[in-house]
């Protein structure tokens, strides 16, 4: 069986699962216990699960908003702040619902932009600033994940434009492909992607490779990368070979 097709059942296994022993997989794929072992490596070197004693595990649950958002705070405001640099006055972003996004509302208050948003904290934020035209969209609450999504949220976009998207994400592989873990929120930040004229993704360093299993967009959709990561990462390195330019930020000391 070729590497890819273990890969995928592997995959598979544990999402059924949540956890798998190697024995139990060996079995399973006709593989030796030594071939499925190098595999979970490589899976877990790509972000794609993790391995515990004797076997591997995927936790694909979302962290809750309030708690990622408690983490990395000064990382995530050097990659704000950077991004602020790129948006002109008069301009209509959208920001979608990551917590390194909502760090970038705090730095647009007083500006004349239009905000379009699916984050509730972004709204929460925004809401009281009259410089700013605020447009909350439609869907479904996801309390623990603060935002707005589902067919609705993906109606409402087809009906805008925006001169940036920012957004954020679970993982990014070292081919460049940018990862969510949670499916229900990938369609509208595709519709998101189709609606902005330019596309920046931030990302601090933890997101290389981070978590994730769906697929939000590749190279090609991103027009920037705004993040902490060193230079020489492999993966920053792909997506400057792609043609997306990569901001560094300087390293943060502080974690608030």
């Amino acid at each position: 069986m070729l590497a890819e097709r273990r890969h995928q059942l592997i995959l598979r296994a544990l999402r059924s699962g949540g956890t798998a022993s190697v024995a139990d997989l060996a079995e399973r794929l006709d593989s030796s216990a030594a071939t499925i072992r190098r595999d979970l490596l490589k899976l877990e070197a790509e972000g794609l699960l993790t391995r515990v004693h004797g076997g591997a595990v995927i936790d694909e649950e979302p962290t809750p908003f309030n708690d990622a958002a408690a983490v990395l705070v000064a990382e995530k405001d050097a990659i704000a702040a950077q991004a602020a640099t790129m948006i002109e006055d008069g301009q209509s972003i959208i920001l979608d619902s990551g917590t390194t996004v909502h760090r970038l509302a705090l730095q647009l208050h007083g500006r004349r932009l239009t905000v379009i948003t699916n984050n509730l904290a972004v709204y929460d934020e925004l809401i009281g600033d009259e410089n700013i035209d605020l447009m909350l969209l439609g869907g479904m609450v996801i309390r623990e994940s603060r935002m707005l999504d589902g067919f609705m949220a993906e109606d409402n976009l087809r009906q805008v434009h925006a001169d940036w998207l920012f957004m954020g994400a679970c993982g990014l592989r070292p081919g460049g492909q940018v990862m969510d873990t949670t499916v229900a929120e990938v369609p509208a930040r595709r519709a998101m992607i189709a609606v902005g004229d330019k596309v920046v993704l931030l990302a601090d360093k933890s997101k290389f490779p981070g978590t994730g299993m769906v697929k939000i967009c590749g190279p090609e959709d991103l027009d920037a990368l705004i993040t902490n990561a060193p230079e020489d990462d492999a993966t920053c390195m792909t997506l400057r070979e792609a043609g997306v330019k990569v901001i560094p930020t300087a390293p943060a000391t502080v974690d608030g």
